[in-house]
């Protein structure tokens, strides 16, 4: 079968034959209709990811047909039997180590399997776990958001905050977005969004504050030095989690935290049960995940290559 092979840090991927997966016992064989990109791919192949292993066969989502039913996959591998925290020791997701989603078949136990929501593509379908999953445990879980609140969606674009965006949409929440790109707040402001700010300017929580007032939750992948800024915008007793730090340490002010009596929370993926009430979610309101631009397999250098340069308004997809 034909795979994207990852072989060490720095170095081209693979496009390689590799025999088709060996089922054993509990497991079953999914031909993969399309997978898609996430960032910890990208990651991986700088080298800025722990215990990579050379010959893994890299993606975390995919999509595809297994015992002739169309099926997604949960990428979760070995949560652990507490639901509110990961098992560090063992948790890994799909692509790293265990081989991954960007080939033609592979190999998963039964209990990872749930059925394609009909009323998506298999490109959609393929864009939809590590992104809705990573998305429903922060917003729902960790923030307890709902259609009461005032939710600002930062960074949007990418494949989670676009997820969790439209979450906030379908359950009737009044939601904002930040971006340093003013077409994709247009786009987010087109799919709902009640206004954005670009964070680039001078001083935007004020300007924010001024014309739509304070938020209750914000769903935040970035930290950096922009992070007080997003405290400055949040109400008294108001929620923020960060799934990501893709700008660095973040710089908070003390005096916001405890005089608002603020609550700050981080969110890693998500348990199984979370994997499959977004998935419920996702049935029940009919959501179709963003995809920016789909590729054939064979040019998967030109996804990767889109990706690094942060364009894109959705997920990128393989199809297969």
């Amino acid at each position: 079968m034909k795979s994207i092979i990852f072989k060490a840090a720095n170095e081209p991927l693979g496009f390689l034959e590799k025999e088709k997966p060996v089922v054993l016992d509990g497991e079953i064989l999914v031909k993969i209709k399309a997978s898609s990109l996430n960032h910890r791919d990208v990651w991986m192949t700088k080298g800025m990811y722990p215990n990579l292993q050379s010959d893994t066969i890299l993606g975390s989502c995919g999509a595809g047909m297994a015992d002739n039913q169309a099926v997604i996959i949960n990428p979760n591998v070995n949560w652990g039997d507490n639901l509110d925290y990961p098992d560090h020791r063992n948790y890994t997701i799909l692509g790293m180590p265990t081989n991954g989603t960007f080939a033609e078949y592979i190999k998963v136990p039964k209990d990872r399997l749930v059925a394609k929501p009909e009323h998506l593509t298999w490109e959609e379908a393929a864009a939809l776990p590590l992104a809705g999953m990573t998305a429903y445990r922060a917003l729902f879980t960790k923030t307890r958001a709902t259609s009461k609140d005032k939710i600002l969606i930062s960074g949007i674009g990418g494949g989670v905050a676009l997820m969790a965006f439209q979450f906030a949409i379908a359950i009737g929440a009044e939601v904002y977005v930040t971006s340093s790109s003013e077409e994709k707040i247009e786009k987010a402001i087109a799919m709902g969004a009640k206004a954005g700010a670009n964070y680039k300017e001078e001083k935007w929580s004020k300007s924010f504050l001024k014309k739509y007032g304070g938020v209750d939750v914000v769903i935040d992948s970035a930290a950096g030095d922009g992070y007080g800024d997003l405290l400055k915008v949040m109400n008294p007793r108001g929620r923020i989690v960060n799934y990501g730090g893709t700008r660095g340490l973040a710089k908070i002010n003390p005096q916001l935290l405890f005089w608002k009596e603020l609550e700050i929370y981080g969110s890693t993926m998500g348990n199984d049960q979370e994997f499959k009430d977004m998935v419920a979610l996702v049935n029940q309101y009919k959501i179709k995940p963003v995809v920016d631009s789909i590729f054939d397999f064979s040019d998967f250098a030109a996804g990767f290559e889109k990706m690094e340069k942060g364009k894109q308004f959705g997920k990128i997809v393989f199809r297969w």
